[in-house]
């Protein structure tokens, strides 16, 4: 039997209720294929930030290395700074780990109502940079307490950064319809965003001739989203920008709790992060109600990452068949609980024999 040590952080908010059933799914997936997942949970979060001081151990990255990827739930308290939890927990991990890319598919459903006018189609991949650009560490606050306190953040942009996060960007493209829109601003941000423009094309002129680049100022691009969301395929962007798109396009398929997303190492040198959008919902935790499609689908982003990718297509096709039958959450417009909704997926599973 292949074992798969997987870190798991279910973390803050609703990020203990969703895990469980994601790692019933991801286990009933595996099981008939003589895999299994030895799941290493750790109480890291904002209740351990609580009680200790900080979000994690300080051997909590040499304990997480150890494993062949990290599974997230949720970051985020309402009690706790963003400052400590975002820059004590999941940035340090995408950076340690070097996880540069942050994968990000969107899709709508039969069943679930598109928030845009004619409920269209979409079905389109993110791959956004996760390491550098603008939220980089380099900057200040000087003058404090006075009329002159000013802040100041340096954006960082590196050939290296720009050209790996396009070379995956093409390789998407090349899987997918070959089109690739770039986020940009050149016309307003002066020094990186033109430097950005040149490496992506630079990247896509080398890498093949058929491929269709666009580069589209971000707030068109925010606009087109809206507009016509089907008219994209693959977007490469920096990691504001990518952070922004991502979240308004998970909005306009229905709900942002349906999406998943990968911090990926491609190398695989370091653990991947697999994770769902959502965030720690602290309005709706401990009710029973959260959505946990984001969570399984982010466990079918883990499948492929280790070539399971018939097996993902199995957890996918099930949650899918979920959602069209009407067993959802009351963020869908459901009244379905996280557990009714974890039971269903396992049970289509169980019924397209992807499960024991």
């Amino acid at each position: 039997m292949r074992t798969h040590a997987v870190s798991v952080l279910a973390g803050d908010g609703i990020g203990p209720e969703v895990m469980p059933e994601a790692m019933a799914v991801l286990d009933d997936a595996v099981a008939p294929h003589g895999i299994r997942f030895e799941w290493r949970e750790h109480p890291w979060g904002s209740d351990y930030y609580r009680r200790h001081g900080r979000m994690m151990p300080t051997d909590a990255i040499e304990t997480m290395a150890e494993t062949d990827a990290v599974f997230l739930g949720a970051v985020g308290d309402p009690a706790v700074s963003d400052v400590e939890t975002l820059w004590g927990m999941l940035i340090p991990i995408r950076r340690e780990f070097d996880q540069y890319v942050n994968l990000r598919p969107v899709r709508s459903f039969r069943g679930i109502a598109s928030s845009l006018a004619g409920d269209p189609e979409i079905d389109l991949v993110i791959v956004r940079e996760n390491v550098e650009g603008e939220y980089s560490e380099v900057g200040g606050r000087a003058y404090r307490g006075t009329p002159y306190e000013a802040a100041y953040q340096q954006a960082l942009f590196t050939r290296f950064g720009v050209e790996r996060v396009a070379r995956f960007a093409v390789e998407r493209a090349r899987e997918r319809s070959g089109r690739i829109v770039s986020a940009t601003k050149s016309n307003g941000i002066i020094h990186t965003m033109p430097f950005w423009d040149e490496v992506v094309a630079e990247v896509v002129a080398h890498a093949d001739a058929n491929l269709q680049l666009e580069s589209v100022l971000i707030d068109a691009l925010a606009a087109r989203m809206v507009r016509s969301p089907q008219s994209l395929d693959v977007i490469v962007a920096s990691n504001l920008f990518g952070d922004i798109l991502s979240d308004l396009a998970a909005g306009a398929v229905g709900s942002i709790g349906i999406a998943p997303s990968a911090n990926l190492n491609p190398e695989r040198r370091y653990p991947s992060m697999f994770e769902p959008v959502h965030g720690s919902a602290p309005d709706i935790a401990g009710r029973g109600v959260a959505n946990p499609i984001g969570q399984i689908w982010a466990g079918a982003m883990m499948l492929r990452h280790f070539g399971y990718c018939e097996i993902a297509e199995q957890v996918e096709s099930a949650f899918t068949g979920v959602i069209e039958a009407g067993i959802v959450t009351p963020d869908l417009g459901g009244s379905s609980t996280t557990v009714e909704v974890g039971s269903a997926v396992r049970a289509r599973l169980a019924d397209q024999g992807g499960a024991s």
